[in-house]
């Protein structure tokens, strides 16, 4: 696909998650709205729902060749092919919207042979979007101001104890990937004195996307989950790479994960550590293994 139709394809969704933001940000859910998928920290409200709809309609009438993957009609076996292919996360950060936390977005990842090609994220509550196209760089505004090329933070990384990391508790809150965020949060917080890591912070803040477009940005050092689907990270994972940062496998050992792997492991762009950094982190993990991965 030529260079200028991916650019005129990014500017479209530009304009299409500004106004399924619009839709966002004058919804208010209610107990009446939401229910839950697999448990109360799994949840989906009216409004990802329609947000998807609204999106999926004007995607299919513009581009009717290309494939089209959202949350909330995801059926369970569905694989994403070489197609051109849209991947949408309609609110990523339900459980922030639904309690009124700022920390919301809608993610639109295009993938083309399974490679994030262009991505767009856009916060409506805080009128910030981080957009990026394959070869042309990641860029970020801030209330309609100028575009500014990420980072906007850069320099080496010098390991785990300085570091601001993202965690995500997921929902899964027993069993063998609860027992390694477990072991893995806990790594990363104790003193030196009694076996931690000691870095710096964790942050929690509900919505993948966001989370790595701050690493894009330099805002972050690294974000780490096991359970995260394709329309999580899609669109966020072109926009830190196109920043200069890496996305590798959330278990040690593969550089090189597919999109839909489950496991995603992302640090930040920087001249130099990168590497180091990765290491050091599959170091924490150690032999253990959440159940999730890539399908079959």
């Amino acid at each position: 696909m030529a260079d200028n139709d991916l650019l005129e394809i990014c500017n479209y969704l530009i304009e299409i998650v500004k106004d399924a933001g619009n839709i966002i940000v004058t919804t208010r859910p209610t107990s009446l709205t939401l229910t839950t998928k697999k448990n109360t920290a799994d949840i989906v409200t009216q409004t990802d729902q329609a947000v998807e709809d609204f999106i999926r309609v004007r995607l299919t009438k513009r581009y009717p060749t290309f494939a089209f993957i959202g949350e909330e009609t995801y059926k369970t076996g569905v694989a994403i092919t070489d197609q051109p292919t849209f991947i949408v996360d309609p609110v990523d950060g339900t459980s922030n919207f639904v309690h009124a936390f700022p920390e919301v977005c809608v993610s639109i990842g295009f993938v083309i042979e399974k490679k994030p090609t262009i991505g767009v994220v856009y916060n409506p509550f805080r009128e910030e979007l981080w957009s990026a196209v394959k070869r042309y760089g990641a860029f970020t505004q801030r209330s309609g101001g100028d575009m500014q090329k990420l980072p906007l933070v850069s320099a080496p990384l010098r390991g785990l104890g300085p570091a601001c990391i993202g965690i995500e508790w997921g929902s899964d809150r027993d069993g063998p990937n609860f027992e390694l965020n477990l072991k893995v949060f806990t790594a990363l917080a104790r003193t030196t004195a009694t076996g931690g890591r000691f870095v710096n912070s964790l942050r929690c803040t509900g919505s993948a996307a966001i989370t790595i477009c701050r690493i894009a940005a330099g805002q972050q050092d690294a974000f780490w989950e096991c359970g995260c689907w394709a329309w999580d990270v899609a669109a966020a994972w072109c926009i830190l790479v196109e920043a200069g940062g890496i996305m590798v496998d959330g278990h040690p050992g593969e550089w090189n994960p597919p999109l839909d792997n489950r496991r995603y492991l992302a640090v930040r762009p920087a001249a130099e550590g990168q590497q180091e950094f990765v290491e050091d982190f599959w170091s924490v993990i150690g032999d253990q293994r959440s159940t999730y991965g890539p399908p079959n």
